[in-house]
């Protein structure tokens, strides 16, 4: 049984990123066209579109502030007219911050996590989910984490946002089911992605001891989730957070 995505059109944000290059790559192999979204780094987003091009794939990148209303539908126009009109949303992108106790966190970094988790998600769904609807068909799926089951300490600001996320991208799920639109969230652990590979730091014994798997996952790891949830083989599976950490999160029943 293999994923099948072929004739299916993608928009990923955060697509130029450590993780959303890898769910890029991963969709585009399994037969879908790319729209990939960037913020600051745009030559990864054009090197990627020329990989994806050379794989027979059509793809083209659009840059977008992720917190702005207005900057996602002007994303949304683009990537309609110059791409087409998109059967899979992956909201992926999120802003990058230190992480403090609550003590000495910064008020902007809770407001950064707001914008990039919560509202991000609400620009993109209320941009693009009106042509799922219309067409009866489409998958949304929105990138997570294990620290909003886990509110260890140090992340706080992380966790908010991401638990506000958790509310609304469920809520969605109950009120587009009836389109035949499904919503899921992934939910990695501490994931190895490019730069662990250059710098050698893929193991981490303090943390790969918490893991019953015994060791962090990769970024291939949670490309391949995302594929099977945007796929029609999870077309009975909507509102699930989906942790992909090794058994590092069980949710309960």
């Amino acid at each position: 049984m293999d994923i099948n995505l072929k004739g299916k059109k993608a928009v990923v944000t955060g697509g130029s990123g450590q993780l959303g290059r890898c769910i890029v790559h991963t969709l585009a192999e399994c037969g879908a066209d790319v729209a990939i979204h960037y913020h600051k780094n745009q030559s990864k987003a054009e090197q990627l579109v020329e990989e994806l091009k050379a794989m027979g794939r059509s793809a083209a990148a659009f840059q977008a502030d992720i917190t702005n209303e207005n900057s996602i539908y002007a994303m949304r126009d683009k990537v309609y007219e110059e791409f087409g009109k998109p059967d899979i949303l992956v909201n992926n992108a999120v802003i990058q911050y230190a992480w403090k106790n609550v003590m000495e966190q910064d008020i902007a970094d809770y407001y950064s996590q707001f914008e990039s988790c919560v509202m991000h998600n609400v620009y993109m769904n209320k941009a693009f989910v009106p042509h799922l609807i219309e067409q009866q068909y489409g998958r949304v799926v929105v990138i997570n984490t294990e620290c909003s089951a886990l509110a260890e300490a140090g992340c706080s600001a992380y966790v908010a946002g991401k638990r506000g996320l958790d509310g609304i991208v469920r809520c969605l799920a109950k009120e587009i089911g009836k389109y035949n639109i499904t919503v899921n969230q992934v939910a990695p652990g501490w994931t190895i992605s490019d730069d662990d590979r250059a710098g050698h730091s893929e193991i981490q014994p303090d943390y790969d001891s918490t893991v019953p798997l015994g060791h962090r996952g990769t970024d291939q790891d949670i490309a391949n989730m995302v594929c099977f949830l945007a796929s029609d083989l999870a077309g009975f599976t909507t509102g699930a957070y989906i942790p992909v950490s090794g058994g590092k999160v069980m949710p309960a029943i």
